[in-house]
């Protein structure tokens, strides 16, 4: 694919791939995206680390404004580029869901991993904002590319306000946690938010780590391997070398609401061999909670949502793992052309002006596929 980068600038160390569309969906979903974008055009320009933003704009409406007409642009002092890529209408109606499900979300970051510039890549989701802990730990380009990497997933009200400055967000988020998301490196063994342990002390959560440990022993290595893996909330973080989301072939595009798809992207990684690297709890990412959000949702809203939304089961997710993991080989189920990398996709992007002499976008035709 043509490269829509000023040709000075050099490939960035990490790339953070996105996706969404103008639809208001899980409500206030601008308010939230502005605040993410926001965060880390001032991280970046903080702590002076080049990144760029991949923000895949899946199925757009075409009654509102595309969101590179309406979220925050680099300004003089940023060293963050932004690149906006659409994936047309005519593109999302070939799925049979397409009536019930607006945005394929995981599918629409394999758009994004495809045209990813970065030696590393991170796919997240546009209603976080990075702890300022975790944000110093991707400066510090120490990864190794035979790992993938986790960060918790902290939620928090949707309240905060975004008038507030970086700092004043990050005190308010880490002091208004409603829940932590994601494995803690210390007990290995077990999920603390799953077994309800997050708020007792050290001790409890040290002999029931050990407890699990002991069970664990009478297990197949594949079971073992499975129940170590860090899945909840792997949507919203999970990075790993350009490479090895190629060997992957990214996430599984499946015509299906993309609940636990995430999951299979990192049981792929661990049936090649890669090492699951888990970020202590301080390097987190803060998720803003929505009504809409799955975690919010009461038991019975869950099963109507997916009513309409069919997707994977968890207990097939299990199956599938241990399958992989004996086999030592991910799915090979993804054409070949995985994230429509074929079809050369509208893009706008866009850079601090000392660095793009044109000073505003540049802009390609679409093929549209």
């Amino acid at each position: 694919m043509a490269s829509h980068v000023s040709p000075g600038q050099k490939d960035p160390y990490l790339s953070v791939v996105v996706t969404s569309r103008n639809d208001d969906h899980g409500r206030d979903i601008l308010k939230r995206t502005e605040l993410f974008q926001r965060g880390l055009l001032e991280q970046s320009r903080r702590y002076q680390f080049p990144i760029e933003i991949v923000f895949v704009e899946w199925n757009p409406p075409a009654d509102r404004p595309r969101l590179h007409e309406v979220l925050p642009k680099p300004g003089e002092n940023d060293c963050l580029v932004l690149r906006y890529i659409t994936v047309p209408n005519q593109i999302h109606r070939q799925y049979r869901r397409a009536p019930d499900i607006d945005l394929f979300q995981m599918t629409a970051k394999n758009v994004g991993i495809r045209r990813a510039r970065g030696a590393f890549i991170l796919c997240a989701n546009v209603d976080l904002l990075f702890s300022d802990r975790l944000f110093r730990t991707l400066t510090e380009r120490s990864f190794e590319a035979d790992t993938y990497y986790r960060a918790n997933r902290c939620d928090v009200p949707d309240d905060i306000d975004p008038r507030w400055d970086l700092d004043q967000q990050l005190a308010w988020c880490e002091a208004n946690i409603i829940r932590r998301l994601g494995r803690n490196r210390r007990y290995k063994n077990i999920n603390l938010e799953l077994v309800g342990l997050q708020g007792k002390g050290r001790a409890t959560k040290w002999f029931l780590d050990k407890m699990a440990l002991s069970i664990s022993l009478y297990w197949s290595p594949e079971k073992q391997l499975f129940h170590q893996l860090d899945c909840f909330a792997c949507g919203d973080f999970t990075l790993m070398s350009r490479e090895a989301w190629n060997a992957i072939q990214g996430y599984l595009e499946l015509d299906l609401y993309s609940l636990h798809i995430d999951s299979l992207g990192l049981i792929a990684a661990a049936a090649l061999g890669y090492k699951q690297h888990v970020f202590p709890p301080e390097a987190c990412t803060y998720h803003i909670d929505h009504p809409r959000g799955w975690e919010t949702l009461a038991p019975l809203d869950k099963v109507k949502f997916l009513t309409d939304r069919p997707a994977l089961d968890y207990s097939l997710i299990q199956e599938v793992a241990l399958h992989a993991f004996e086999k030592k080989q991910p799915f090979n189920l993804n054409p070949s052309t995985w994230g429509f990398s074929d079809l050369e996709l509208e893009e706008f992007v866009f850079s601090p002006p000392s660095a793009d002499p044109a000073k505003i976008l540049s802009h390609s035709a679409s093929s549209g596929g």
